[in-house]
């Protein structure tokens, strides 16, 4: 059978979308690039043996058999690699809000709180097992050398169990305790529900557009199953994402790999792959959850309601949030799209607060772990990861993207 030869796309495969649609998805790409850059988890792939011989395939007919799949049931082990080039930041791991837990806080939840392990995933290595049936049943079990971490959403019920510090959080899904159909698991916190290479891939296929260059760049064996390879790599000089790799499973359209790599090159930042998977159906047992014995339970719809009673006439409405954000702006277009929040008057500390006190600490802080910048707009800090970088000015205006920075300079100098 004929080999694939690389088939570029351009900007004419996304068929029957919208201009409107095909807008939003441009203007998007960075967001979500930014978006598993700085959150989701890479799971590095077992490939075996040698490239399988496939039939030839166009990029438009892979990219059509990856939007008709519609796999609803498969289960597999992953292995999780992520090298974002993040500070370590003792504390990080946020509340349980996910589950209920009191935002930001999660005294209760502790271990057990969704944000928390998903922080302790954005570096590193680590084996997960996966589990789907359906919109309605899934598991996520993240597997450590001491202890198991684990995500059971199964009808109503959303879990969250550590065994190492032997902890429950039980939530009741969003839709249920409103009294609507439940569809899908939204208690689970965001970054989870997508850190799957479905997911991962669906962003990265949607964010293509004019300023994106798909191929097929040949065949791959992963987790045991023939895949082809797809390759997509932004046009645009500016991006600092060099490319993203998708295998394809030949026979379902189910992406089995993820990898995005940056531009600077090195290791993957984000690889994400099934080291073995299986299509058929969970066992039903594979969704029950029953806390071991002895395990603290904690009820996170009433930590959910104590957290919000608690913050009481001090948390902003929805209408006060819609408003905090009107100072966000994205500026340019695919993937040298930047976010920017207009500042209001100043930002960081900058060089001529090193004196004594708080602000001088603070400035030499800052100088420890960001770059400054100059331009016509003035001057601030670049901070940067191998993936985002951001310009934070001297009056508070931050300009952050995936990015170059000479990119992040000139929207600053364009904007002043």
């Amino acid at each position: 059978m004929p080999r694939n030869e690389p088939t570029e796309v351009t900007d004419g495969w996304d068929g029957e979308r919208s201009p409107r649609r095909r807008k939003a998805v441009r203007y998007g790409v960075p967001v979500a690039v930014a978006g598993v850059a700085a959150a989701t988890i890479g799971l590095v792939p077992a490939f075996a043996g040698g490239s399988p011989d496939l039939p030839k395939i166009s990029a438009q007919e892979l990219i059509a058999k990856v939007a008709k799949s519609d796999v609803q049931q498969l289960s597999g082990t992953v292995r999780v690699t992520t090298d974002l080039g993040l500070p370590s930041l003792p504390g990080a791991g946020g509340g349980a809000g996910g589950f209920g837990g009191a935002p930001g806080g999660g005294e209760k939840g502790g271990d057990a709180a969704p944000q928390k392990k998903l922080m302790e995933l954005a570096s590193g290595a680590h084996t997960l097992r996966v589990a789907v049936d359906g919109p309605d049943k899934q598991r996520v079990s993240i597997v450590d050398k001491a202890a198991e971490y684990s995500l059971v959403h199964h009808g109503k019920e959303l879990w969250a169990y550590d065994s190492g510090s032997n902890t429950a959080v039980r939530s009741t899904a969003p839709d249920s305790r409103s009294g609507k159909e439940h569809r899908a698991p939204e208690g689970l916190p965001k970054d989870l529900k997508g850190a799957t290479p479905q997911d991962l891939a669906k962003q990265a296929l949607e964010a293509a557009g004019d300023t994106t260059s798909v191929t097929v760049d040949g065949t791959a064996k992963v987790a045991g199953r023939d895949a082809y390879q797809l390759l997509i790599k932004p046009k645009q000089t500016g991006s600092t994402v060099g490319s993203i790799r998708v295998a394809v499973d030949a026979e379902t359209g189910t992406p089995l790999k993820f990898t995005l790599t940056p531009k600077s090159g090195g290791a993957a930042a984000v690889d994400v792959g099934f080291t073995n998977v299986d299509f058929a159906k969970p066992a039903a047992s594979t969704f029950d959850f029953t806390p071991p014995k002895g395990a603290k339970v904690v009820d996170g719809d009433k930590e959910r309601a104590t957290a919000q009673r608690g913050h009481g006439k001090d948390a902003p409405s929805r209408k006060e949030l819609a408003k905090d954000m009107g100072g966000m702006n994205v500026i340019g277009k695919g993937w040298t799209s930047i976010a920017t929040i207009k500042g209001e008057g100043s930002g960081l500390p900058s060089g001529k607060d090193k004196g004594e006190g708080a602000g001088g600490d603070a400035a030499k802080f800052l100088d420890s772990i960001g770059e400054k910048a100059n331009g016509s707009f003035g001057s601030g800090r670049f901070f940067s990861t191998r993936l985002v970088n951001a310009l934070v000015t001297d009056n508070g205006t931050v300009y952050v993207g995936a990015v170059d920075k000479q990119s992040l300079i000139n929207a600053a100098n364009a904007a002043k």
